[in-house]
């Protein structure tokens, strides 16, 4: 899970005029005297490329979290100042007695601030808020070319497939607007009966979970959708309006499919079903977390070191591995200013650095191991884009072997600690697979 800092932030800056860096300050209440400072590499999405942004927080909260390091390092994440979100219509403070009463929160599709680093220090962490921004009227420093801008397109679309597919194990929210095949039937069992099928209906006494086959069909099918409507919110810009793409690609594909007409009556009971899920799964994550941040603070254990609770051994050494070597290469200075994205010093950092994350969608937040059969398949084909990675990056290591990029020491040692994740990551995809085989129990 991320440090979600944004009720505390006063005001800040974000500022990308020189190309493959972003710094950015920001003020806390109660602290205002001193900045966090942050340094990134990398870029923010187009609407930022070159360009110098302030913003303020018109309700901040006090406060500070505790072991947030003042001075940021890291790599860039998404940072854009016009994700599309649904801003409540209400005061906060009136938001729950809406979810209390059963009636339907008032809301409007807006853009908000997202910024999002990986600390290396931290962690991940992110501010997504509608702040008042302001947007530096000088023209952008630097700009994309037609060609680099058309990479960078279909770059973004698979990220934010595979982004939306894993969020199930994260927020909820995001997979839940955008699948809402899920959210069709409400499974009542309680967590036992879910695991082993009983309590199912009478007629389907041979209840199994998902195959690893069937899950990778169904994330295939999730980023598909997903794709047609980023690249159509891509294409139409400011004018575009998600809810009706989004019934537009949901009409697309259940024509695909050869699946009937719905009738009026089912689509307002799906239409309906979906907002009270979505709302109830959100106010549900951010108590959850709210509580957890609390306790946590109020314990002491929140520290640099030992990032969030949740996080899995194996997540926190891949996040930290991927933060050292990123930080390692930026030293010596062995990647180019000028590096395109098939350099293969930039290949092994990236790739080792989308490991981390990768697993905390299938480790992060699972109280109980193996989980439970439902998940498991799911669990795996994640696993498996982590290892992919691992792979990925193995390939970059004997490209910069060849081609004598980096210290041949320093390399050795990459390589050892990649392969010993990766071991390790082969392994829950074994253990997995056993559990998925044995079935219930």
């Amino acid at each position: 899970m991320a440090w979600r800092i944004e009720e505390h932030v006063v005001r800040g800056e974000i500022d990308n005029r020189i190309r493959g860096k972003v710094t950015a300050r920001l003020w806390f209440c109660g602290h205002e005297d001193t900045p966090m400072e942050i340094v990134l590499t990398g870029n923010a999405h187009p609407d930022l490329h070159g360009r110098f942004i302030t913003f303020t927080n018109p309700d901040p909260k006090p406060g500070f979290p505790a072991g947030l390091r003042m001075a940021q390092r890291g790599t860039a994440g998404d940072i854009t100042a016009s994700r599309k979100v649904k801003i409540p219509d209400v005061p906060i403070d009136r938001i729950v007695d809406y979810y209390k009463t059963g009636k339907k929160l008032p809301y409007h599709w807006g853009n908000v601030l997202y910024l999002e680093w990986y600390s290396e220090t931290n962690g991940r962490i992110v501010i997504e808020a509608p702040y008042d921004l302001r947007l530096s009227p000088d023209a952008p420093a630097w700009e994309l070319t037609p060609e680099e801008k058309a990479a960078r397109d279909a770059e973004l679309a698979a990220a934010e497939a595979e982004t939306l597919a894993d969020s199930v194990d994260g927020d909820g929210f995001a997979t839940l607007i955008r699948n809402p095949d899920f959210a069709e039937e409400e499974d009542t069992r309680d967590a036992g009966d879910r695991e082993t099928g009983a309590g199912a209906d009478e007629d389907d006494d041979e209840w199994r979970p998902p195959t690893e086959e069937e899950a990778e069909k169904m994330q295939a099918d999730s980023d598909l959708l997903v794709d047609r409507i980023m690249a159509r919110m891509e294409r139409e810009g400011d004018d575009a309006d998600y809810e009706k793409i989004l019934e537009e690609e949901l009409e697309r594909r259940r024509k695909e499919r050869g699946e009937p007409d719905p009738t009026p009556e089912e689509l307002a009971e799906r239409e309906q079903r979906i907002e009270e899920f979505n709302a109830a799964t959100e106010e549900v994550m951010a108590e959850m977390e709210a509580e957890k941040w609390k306790k946590a603070a109020d314990d002491g254990d929140v520290s640099p070191d030992d990032g969030d609770d949740d996080t899995h051994p194996l997540v926190r050494r891949a996040l930290d591995f991927g933060m050292r070597v990123h930080h390692d290469i930026e030293e010596r200075n062995w990647l180019p200013g000028d590096a395109h994205r098939e350099h293969p010093v930039f290949l092994l950092s990236t790739g080792l650095m989308c490991v981390g994350p990768k697993l905390g969608g299938a480790l992060d937040g699972e109280e109980d191991w193996p989980p439970p059969l439902l998940f498991t398949a799911s669990a795996i084909v994640r696993l498996k884009k982590a290892a992919g990675f691992i792979e990925d990056a193995l390939l970059a290591a004997e490209s910069c072997a060849e081609q004598n990029l980096v210290d041949p020491g320093w390399l050795a040692d990459v390589v050892r600690e990649t392969r010993e994740i990766g071991a390790a990551i082969d392994a829950l995809i074994a253990e997995l697979r056993a559990h998925l085989k044995r079935g219930p129990e």
